[in-house]
């Protein structure tokens, strides 16, 4: 069990405002990563930061994601890489990095990652919101907190 899950904090639609990112080799979480990350303008939606509770102030000094990339690329690339609803997160890794004109490609992770709301769901627990499966399988979580959620989800994953 070697992978990597990450969490992405969104400021608007795709620009992160947060990261979480954790690292399981054999089983057994080796690092953990976490960064505020300033979006393009410094720019939130009000419902956003109603889930998360970052507001600009708090990423006002913060690095882009141009910045944080090399972070985020030497934990991710040639991994296995795993998130709760995937797609979004997926989603805001590859929008990001459009965005800053950096190749996804170059990652070496595949198109589609391993997703613990399809694994859950599969399982038969509804809802599968990350909050609902980490009660159901007794695991401490923070939610909306970036490190927090890509630490359950890794815990999800060892679990499944």
């Amino acid at each position: 069990m070697t992978f990597t899950a990450i969490d992405f904090e969104t400021a608007t639609s795709f620009h992160p405002c947060s990261v979480g990112i954790v690292t399981v080799e054999n089983g057994i979480i080796v690092d953990e990563f976490v960064t505020l990350i300033q979006p393009p303008n410094n720019l939130y939606n009000p419902y956003t930061i109603q889930v998360h509770g970052i507001y600009p102030s708090d990423t006002a000094r913060a690095k882009n994601f141009l910045q944080v990339f090399p972070e985020i690329q030497k934990r991710l690339q040639n991994r296995v890489v795993v998130a709760h609803n995937e797609s979004f997160d997926r989603n805001v890794l590859l929008k990001s990095m459009d965005y800053y004109g950096l190749d996804y490609g170059g990652l070496n992770i595949a198109s589609r990652w391993e997703c613990t709301v399809k694994i859950y769901k599969a399982k038969g627990i509804k809802p599968t919101k990350l909050s609902d499966c980490c009660r159901e399988m007794k695991i401490q979580l923070n939610h909306h907190e970036a490190l927090s959620d890509a630490r359950a989800c890794a815990q999800l994953y060892l679990k499944r």
